[in-house]
């Protein structure tokens, strides 16, 4: 997001984010109060680096536009209008990343049952079907660690991301990387349905039908193009206007 953004830019990724939220939570891929999902403002007046996160506490099903809490690197509090706070050591891994990628508008981080199962396998995931062939060649990884609030480990975290968008992070779950929170959110959802296949699949006790590498990179390409005409060329976002539309009917306090 370049600097000196408009408040309606700033307004917009507000609302965004929000959604963002609420379409983790709706559609099952929370986690309590834990995980985040943090989008990157512009700098402020003095190049100061500046966040935005849930406040600590509330379920992702009660996040908004307007409680939504401004940090800067550190995860030390610059706005705060809901008043909780939040939790420092939660943004570890998404200060880090932010630092390191500045195309990350938006770092999303789950722990689901599908995602942490994919998680915990050797061959991480595996190009199964359409919806997973599209991350072939593209997923990370990262060594568990323990509960991730060893500052140092973040060097490790982005040294393992190098350049790509989405991260198995080995038994513990999955982070994505948006160059906005809608691709953010939509590299969330493919990621999480292509684990519940996986898991679906191999839980039959049958023999998998593995794409072949080639066919698998084609796919991977063909999405990839899906995704630049948004994020580089700047053509609409069907799928994400209709994503915002379900939830002006479903949760329209999300806005507010």
């Amino acid at each position: 997001m370049p600097d000196g953004a408009t408040p309606d830019t700033i307004a917009n990724l507000r609302r965004d984010l929000a959604a963002a939220y609420r379409l983790i939570a709706l559609n099952g891929m929370d986690d309590s109060i834990y995980t985040h999902i943090s989008a990157r403002m512009p700098d402020g007046p003095g190049g100061e680096k500046r966040f935005l996160l849930n406040p600590f506490g509330l379920r992702f099903d009660e996040v908004t536009a307007e409680n939504l809490v401004t940090v800067d690197e550190t995860g030390a509090v610059v706005d705060d209008p809901y008043g909780a706070g939040v939790n420092a050591a939660g943004f570890t891994i998404h200060s880090a990343v932010h630092m390191a990628r500045h195309d990350a508008v938006c770092v999303l981080h789950t722990h689901t049952v599908a995602g942490v199962a994919v998680s915990s396998i050797k061959e991480g995931l595996l190009p199964l079907n359409q919806w997973s062939a599209q991350f072939h060649g593209r997923i990370a990884f990262h060594d568990y660690e323990g509960i991730a609030l060893n500052l140092e480990e973040r060097e490790r975290i982005v040294a393992d991301l190098g350049d790509k968008r989405v991260m198995l992070l080995r038994n513990h779950g999955t982070l994505l990387l948006g160059r906005s929170v809608a691709e953010a959110v939509k590299l969330a959802l493919n990621l999480e349905r292509s684990c519940k296949a996986q898991v679906a699949a191999l839980g039959m006790g049958l023999t998998p039908v593995v794409l072949s590498d080639e066919v698998a990179e084609h796919t991977a390409r063909q999405y990839d193009k899906a995704y630049d005409s948004q994020e580089v060329a700047g053509k609409p976002d069907p799928e994400w206007d209709a994503f915002l539309r379900r939830l002006d009917v479903v949760a329209p306090d999300y806005r507010g």
